[in-house]
């Protein structure tokens, strides 16, 4: 069994000459010439996907990206103490870096595009996940750089270990002035060379590269206790950051959980949802379509809020309060641009919204019985809005239905009607008048 697992898991099957290896490595670990070209042009196209959050285009840069080659060098000359290498190695890595910087900076400096796509966004929170991502990615790729035969992983492995874009959205924070963006990216980008070296490290060392330079056990020793010590200062924030998406992501199911079992299931219309994890209290905000809650009423919906896992959450109904309108258009503006929707989705978005809200707006027993004081007649009164849609214009006009005791003269309609503009603030005014006795 023993054999024919170290058969199955053999790396020196299929090796590549070492020598050969050696030189392909140092080739590609330096940035002039045709390699300094290649890069400025994939930063370009990275930069561009990002602005245009098209993911094809950020692919197509990975592909292309150069810099995988100084990290493999660092971990090749680390795992053969071949110093001087790896001198060569990080100081070509920190002028591909500050070229991407600079670069990446400079084109979204230009660029009238300022927005964060969802691709900039997606690159801004690095977790331990990434760190997985890197090491193994990592693996396959010094593994394949090792064989007679490459085979597919090279191209996989540019696109999983993701060197360029978080390079490019540290370019973007900085062009924005968005420090937050800039560190996030720029760890994602620490992440990923670092583990890609120790990954270059570990297999070098496992198909015993020969060493360069004797060292003895105690500088082997520190050498590796050095690696141990990058690797913990970077594992720790990456877990820290895991735990804090995945309490993130546990919030939003039980928010969603709790919207449907107390609101969506009870009949009731939602208009607008927001959750915001980060503030203490957390928040939820809800806006419901023709359903006003009252004080109370909202004190017992936060009640429920622990028996469903909602611990120290507040939440917050937007109704008929002077000004909600406007926050939830403000709210919603905010949002133009993300998950593909367009500003013209959005603006009848916002349109139906105010429509909405508006419905609920009039204080129709008021109004009642202002009109029933100088028209006897009138005994019931309903007023709502509505949206008139013809082949070029979309007119938003009050409709008023009264229930009268007798048929309304031409005069006392007019009068009423003249009434109701004036009362309503408005001039699109459809009256419909019902005879009681008529009613079915």
């Amino acid at each position: 069994m023993s054999n024919f697992l170290y058969h199955l898991f053999n790396l020196q099957k299929g090796e590549d000459n070492k020598q050969k290896t050696l030189e392909n490595v140092k080739i590609n670990i330096s940035f002039s010439g045709a390699n300094l070209w290649i890069l400025a042009c994939a930063i370009i196209i990275a930069s561009v996907g990002l602005n245009v959050n098209s993911t094809a285009v950020i692919i197509g840069a990975m592909l292309i990206s150069p810099l995988m080659g100084p990290i493999v060098g660092a971990g090749f000359a680390l795992g053969m103490f071949d110093f001087p290498l790896l001198k060569r190695s990080l100081k070509n890595l920190l002028i591909a870096t500050v070229a991407g910087l600079l670069v990446s900076t400079l084109y979204f400096f230009l660029s009238p595009f300022k927005e964060a796509q969802s691709e900039i966004l997606a690159r801004i929170s690095p977790n331990i996940y990434d760190v997985m991502i890197a090491f193994f990615g990592g693996l396959v790729g010094v593994i394949a750089i090792t064989r007679v035969e490459k085979g597919n992983p090279i191209p996989g492995v540019a696109i999983a270990t993701a060197l360029m874009p978080p390079l490019c959205t540290a370019g973007f924070g900085l062009a924005t002035g968005n420090f937050r963006f800039f560190f996030g990216a720029m760890f994602l980008y620490t992440i990923n060379c670092v583990f890609i070296g120790i990954a270059t490290f570990i297999i070098v060392k496992y198909l015993k590269y020969p060493a360069v330079k004797f060292v003895n056990r105690r500088e082997e020793n520190k050498i590796q206790n050095i690696i141990y010590l990058i690797t913990l200062l970077i594992l720790l924030p990456s877990i820290y950051f895991a735990v804090s998406l995945y309490r993130e992501q546990t919030f939003k199911q039980l928010t969603e959980k709790f919207i449907d079992e107390e609101f969506l299931k009870k009949g009731n219309t939602l208009i607008y949802k927001k959750s915001n994890y980060n503030t203490n209290p957390k928040k939820i905000e809800l806006a419901f379509l023709h359903r006003t809650y009252t004080a109370g009423e909202i004190r017992e919906v936060n009640s429920k809020l622990a028996p469903f896992g909602l611990t120290n959450t507040q939440l917050i109904i937007k109704q008929n309060a002077a000004g909600s309108l406007q926050e939830l258009r403000n709210d919603i503006l905010n949002e133009v641009g993300k998950n593909g929707i367009s500003a013209a989705a959005q603006e009848e978005k916002i349109t139906n919204l105010e429509l909405q809200v508006a419905a609920n707006n009039f204080d129709t027993r008021q109004i009642f019985v202002e009109a029933a004081a100088f028209m006897p007649q009138v005994k019931a009164m309903g007023i709502s809005n509505h949206k008139t849609v013809s082949t070029d214009t979309v007119v938003i006009g009050t409709s008023v239905i009264v229930d009268i005791e007798n048929r309304l003269s031409d005069t006392d309609r007019d009068r009423l009607l003249r009434w109701l503009k004036a009362r309503l603030n408005t001039k699109d005014i459809f009256l419909t008048a019902r005879e009681v006795n008529s009613r079915n």
